[in-house]
């Protein structure tokens, strides 16, 4: 005989539904509560295990190496060659960034139809062939000068395919992180040159240029073995519509996660459909607005580290500690890496957008208050004026590092699919021409010079602030389509 009662159940049993049969009772659980559809487009935030995340961010590791030598070339450039074995002439002070010019230009052009890997190893060689030359000709200048327009140009080669390939191969959740290696890649490459350069003694046994080539071997060797990890994009193979190809490739690059991995595949189908189906010219008028906006962003960038700002810190830690080699350098050194990777682990939590700003208000605040400590020229000679300064110039540099890291994820999210890697290699190019014409610029014997620079670049980044505050769009976790539809708004005013 079986009775049905109307009672109360534990939790997660239907309360109304159980039986007693020969008294024993048999519980009735209720079915789960069915699953709302994933929706084409939205942001997969559960791509499995950590394993998988890794793949993403190979390519990233693989080039972080090849960018910390450039990184090296670079501060060595923008003045931390203070035990340099040959005269660092301003023509010598100027090559690196035209061998970047010079690469960025010819892989803009050469990405429509090579695969990225191709560049990657392409300058990682060039990047040895600069760093070996260092190495075994160490007082030649002519040598020298050459090793670093090759070493430049490779930099140039890498770079463009890099932020493009970054953004194409991390998922909605990743692309921060992906992106901003370049820059954390550059930040320790400089954090190494500006601190070996001014502690390193030289010996007989091996002078700073041997030092600095040996430390570019080995960055550059491990850059290229990394390359051997890296996955190219679906995207890539899309376009030729090789979608087999293109299908393994994405699932190395998330693994296999049933209706995930499915609608994000399609997502990047349609992405490349959707660029297919307009012709250049209408992605080059649409592109008008995100490269009017990104050209000025990547500007600002080149103010963070330029050849003003590192002879400002030597000349005012040589006027108050007495010499170079000293811990308010090293300190210099260290707070950009620092705040580029606090910056790196919040641009896919808190957003883009607030963090930079941020950095790059506290920037034009930092500069213009240097400005006043060189108001007038006696202040270069007092301890207390030049105290200030060193310490402006290392805040500054904690917060540039915070600004930096965004441009490189907007480079990858901003422009249409056919025009991207040309607006990329000329924004890259215009960087380099700003930190040319620094160095070109740089008046060593006025003695207002860093008054006027100090003064006319601090207007400049907090005009940047209000005009970025209210044009550029915050791009966390949302598909490379919708990033691209928010850059070409004009404006852009929520933060969130």
């Amino acid at each position: 005989m079986t009775i049905t009662y109307v009672t109360a159940g534990p939790d997660g049993v239907d309360p109304n539904a159980f039986t007693i049969k020969n008294r024993e009772e048999i519980y009735i659980p209720k079915a789960p509560p069915p699953q709302p559809p994933l929706q084409r487009g939205s942001t997969i935030t559960n791509l499995g295990s950590l394993r998988q995340v890794n793949k993403q961010l190979n390519v990233a590791c693989a080039v972080f190496f090849l960018f910390v030598y450039g990184g090296m070339d670079f501060a060595h450039s923008a003045g931390w060659n203070q035990t340099l074995n040959t005269t660092a002439t301003q023509v010598f002070k100027c090559s690196w960034f035209i061998g970047v010019l010079a690469g960025a230009a010819v892989a803009s052009l050469a990405m429509t139809f090579l695969p990225k890997m191709t560049f990657y190893v392409l300058g990682g060689i060039m990047q040895l062939i600069g760093s070996i030359i260092f190495t075994c000709a160490p007082f030649h200048y002519g040598c020298l000068l050459a090793a670093r327009y090759v070493a430049g140009a490779g930099i140039g080669l890498i770079t463009v395919p890099f932020l493009i390939h970054s953004a194409e191969v991390a998922s909605d959740n990743y692309r921060g992180v992906s992106g901003s290696m370049e820059q954390c890649g550059l930040a320790l490459g400089i954090a190494i040159q500006v601190i070996y350069d001014t502690q390193w003694v030289e010996d007989k046994e091996a002078s700073v240029n041997e030092v600095h080539g040996i430390i570019g071997i080995v960055f550059s060797l491990l850059g290229l073995g990394m390359t051997a990890l890296s996955i190219e994009s679906p995207i890539h193979h899309l376009r030729r519509n090789q979608e087999e190809k293109a299908r393994e490739c994405h699932k190395k690059l998330l693994g296999s996660f049933n209706i995930s991995e499915d609608l994000a595949f399609e997502e990047v189908k349609y992405y490349v459909q959707e660029s297919q189906k307009r012709t250049f010219f209408q992605e080059l008028w649409s592109s008008v607005v995100p490269f009017i906006k990104l050209l000025l962003y990547r500007g600002f960038v080149a103010f963070s580290f330029s050849l003003p700002l590192s002879e400002s810190l030597i000349k005012s830690t040589l006027q108050t500690e007495g010499y170079i080699s000293c811990w308010p350098v090293t300190v210099w050194g260290m707070v950009r890496l620092l705040g580029a990777l606090v910056a790196q682990g919040f641009l896919d939590k808190m957003g883009r957008k607030l963090l930079s700003l941020v950095g790059l208000l506290c920037m034009a605040i930092l500069m213009l208050c240097m400005a006043v400590s060189y108001a007038d020229p006696a202040n270069v000679l007092l301890t207390y004026y030049m105290n200030q300064v060193w310490k402006l110039g290392v805040a500054f540099q904690a917060f540039a590092g915070l600004f930096v890291c965004s441009s490189s994820v907007y480079l990858g999210e901003a422009f249409p699919m056919k025009v991207k890697p040309l607006l990329v290699g000329y924004i890259v190019g215009f960087e380099q021409t700003v930190h040319i014409i620094n160095i070109v610029g740089y008046n060593r014997g006025s003695e207002t010079f860093f008054y006027h620079y100090y003064l006319s670049v601090g207007i400049i980044l907090f005009v940047g602030v209000i005009f970025f505050g209210l044009v550029i769009p915050e791009t966390k976790k949302i598909t490379l389509r919708d990033a691209g539809k928010r850059f070409q708004r004009w404006h852009n005013i929520r933060l969130f």
